[in-house]
């Protein structure tokens, strides 16, 4: 079992370069910075996570900028996206981002996604609510060609560019791993298209009941599509620092649990980071 942590990283929380540090010392294996560019305050979409929406959702920093913070300060953390809301990006800038927190890392990146919960937020970026799923494919095959291929192009629906040179490419090959967050009647679709992984997250605050079934389901669905169902990794989001959520994820088939760390101030956090390292150890 692999361990990482989660963080709404914030002007007032623990800073990106001390919490690398603290984590790759108490032995986690990853980080995964999540991402909202802003919180529309006359938003209307209710927050799956309950009624009032917390205030770290509208600070949090930009993901790939405290990544790379965190990438100059260690040596063996993982730098993961927690998620990624590809569908309020440009493909061409981000996979050039990607590619070069890639390179200065030494390969470190896992590169997590997902369509977005706040419909507000992901229409201010011109993405069309119910379209954002089919974005979110373009936009991840486009930014696979630009990694895999010297003289790329893409011509799809909603992206498209003629034959183009764009460097760097990743360190990893073919490219970073591919992680799709959510559990919709549609994840299992992209990630047997096109990810490496699932991001599941945690229900009421456990492990869900059928996740060891789902997990079946999906390798079952990536052999029959000529996948290697070895290959995939499952990482259950938003853990809760529990031994028994621990075991529960265990005997589920899980291969790594994401503790959310508190959007809080350096002592609340280490003292917080500390709890989670008895677990790991």
């Amino acid at each position: 079992m692999l361990y990482g942590l989660t963080m709404f990283i914030t002007e007032t929380s623990l800073q990106p370069a001390e919490l690398a540090r603290a984590a790759e010392d108490r032995g986690f294996d990853s980080i995964w910075a999540p991402e909202h560019t802003h919180i529309p305050s006359a938003r209307k979409t209710p927050w799956p996570g309950g009624p009032v929406l917390p205030d770290y959702y509208s600070q949090t920093y930009d993901p790939f900028l405290a990544l790379t913070a965190m990438a100059a300060v260690t040596t063996r953390l993982k730098l993961a996206t927690g998620i990624c809301l590809i569908v309020q990006r440009d493909p061409l800038t981000t996979a050039k981002q990607i590619a070069t927190l890639d390179r200065i890392s030494g390969g470190r990146f896992i590169f997590g996604i997902g369509g977005g919960w706040n419909r507000e937020e992901v229409e201010d970026h011109g993405t069309p609510f119910a379209k954002r799923f089919p974005i979110l494919r373009e936009r991840i095959l486009a930014m696979k060609a630009l990694w895999t291929q010297d003289e790329a192009e893409f011509h799809g629906q909603y992206v498209n560019f003629d034959k183009s040179w764009a460097w760097p490419k990743p360190v990893q090959k073919p490219h970073p791993p591919i992680i799709m967050g959510g559990d919709g009647p549609t994840t299992f679709d992209r990630i047997v298209e096109f990810c490496d992984g699932w991001l599941p997250i945690t229900r009421g605050g456990g492990v869900p009941a059928d996740l060891a079934g789902k997990i079946l389901d999906l390798r079952h669905r990536l052999q029959a599509a000529g996948r290697d169902p070895d290959a995939l990794t499952v990482s259950l989001f938003g853990a809760p620092p529990n031994q028994d959520v621990v075991a529960a994820a265990t005997r589920s088939g899980i291969d790594r649990v994401i503790f959310g760390v508190p959007s809080a101030p350096k002592d609340a956090a280490l003292k917080a980071l500390d709890e989670y390292a008895k677990l790991v150890k």
